[in-house]
C-alpha cells in the first residue's frame, strides 16, 4: 500500500502542502516501512486543469490514498474515478500526516473541500516595487603656469577634475526597483606667461679677413685634435 502526501519539501520532515493540484511535491510513502519517494509536481505551473493532471500523476504511481489539506472539484472527481481514497485535514510534517492517517485523524471525503483554482491564489503573487536613484558629482580643476623666454614666453598649465555619482533603489513585494546616479567633473588649467623685456642689441664682431678666418679654423682643429688624443688615452 502506498499513500501520497502533498509536501513543500523532499523529506519526511518537510511541512505538508495544504494544496493538492498545485502542491510543490508528492511524497509517495509506504506507511508500513516508511520508505518514500519524493516527486516534484509537474502541474504546479499549469495554467488550467492542475487538479486533473495532479490526480492522474499520483494515480500513475499506484497510490491507494491521498493525504492533503484540501482538494478541489476537478481533483476530487479524477481521484474518485481512479478509486483513490481522499483524506483531508493533513497538517504538520509529512511524517505527522502519515501518523494521522494511521490513527484515523484525517477526514475522508468524496466531495470538494476547496473551490476550483483555489490553489492559484497561494502560488501566484504580484509584487510591485519602486526604485529611486539620485546621483551627484563634483569636479574641481586648478592649473598654474609659468613662462620664461627671450621675449616670447612659454606657459604650462595642468588641471585635474574628479566626479562621483551615487544612486540607489529598492523595491519590495516581488517587484524590482532600480536607481541610477551620475556624476561629472571637469578640470581646467591656465598658463600664465611672463614676458622678459628684450635685451639691448649687441654690436656684431668685426668681420674677419680670409686669412684670419683660416687661421681661426686651424686653431680650432688643433684644439679638437688634442681633445681627441686625450680621449683615446
Amino acid at each position: 500500500m502506498k499513500i501520497c502526501v502533498t509536501s513543500t519539501g523532499t523529506t519526511m520532515d518537510a511541512p505538508v502542502d495544504p494544496r493538492f493540484g498545485r502542491c510543490q511535491y508528492f511524497m509517495i510513502v509506504d506507511p508500513d516501512t516508511m520508505e518514500y519517494e519524493a516527486m516534484p509536481n509537474p502541474s504546479i505551473s499549469a495554467s488550467g486543469g492542475a487538479g486533473i493532471q495532479a490526480a492522474q500523476t499520483v494515480a500513475g504511481k499506484g497510490v491507494s490514498a491521498v493525504a492533503t489539506g484540501n482538494v478541489g472539484p476537478n481533483a476530487t472527481q479524477t481521484l474518485g474515478a481512479a478509486g483513490i481514497q481522499i483524506m483531508t485535514g493533513a497538517r504538520g510534517t509529512v511524517k505527522d500526516a502519515i501518523e494521522q492517517y494511521k490513527s484515523g485523524e484525517l477526514a475522508q471525503t468524496e466531495i470538494p473541500t476547496a473551490q476550483a483554482h483555489s490553489g492559484m491564489s497561494t502560488t501566484a503573487s504580484v509584487g510591485t516595487g519602486a526604485g529611486i536613484g539620485a546621483g551627484t558629482g563634483a569636479g574641481i580643476g586648478a592649473g598654474t603656469g609659468a613662462g620664461i623666454g627671450a621675449g616670447t614666453g612659454a606657459g604650462i598649465g595642468a588641471g585635474t577634475g574628479a566626479g562621483i555619482g551615487t544612486g540607489g533603489g529598492m523595491g519590495r513585494g516581488g517587484g524590482g526597483g532600480r536607481g541610477g546616479g551620475r556624476g561629472m567633473g571637469r578640470g581646467m588649467g591656465m598658463g600664465l606667461r611672463t614676458q622678459i623685456p628684450p635685451t639691448p642689441p649687441v654690436s656684431p664682431p668685426p668681420v674677419q679677413t680670409k686669412d684670419e678666418e683660416i687661421q681661426s679654423l686651424e686653431s680650432q682643429m688643433k684644439a679638437i685634435k688634442a681633445k681627441l688624443d686625450d680621449l683615446k688615452k
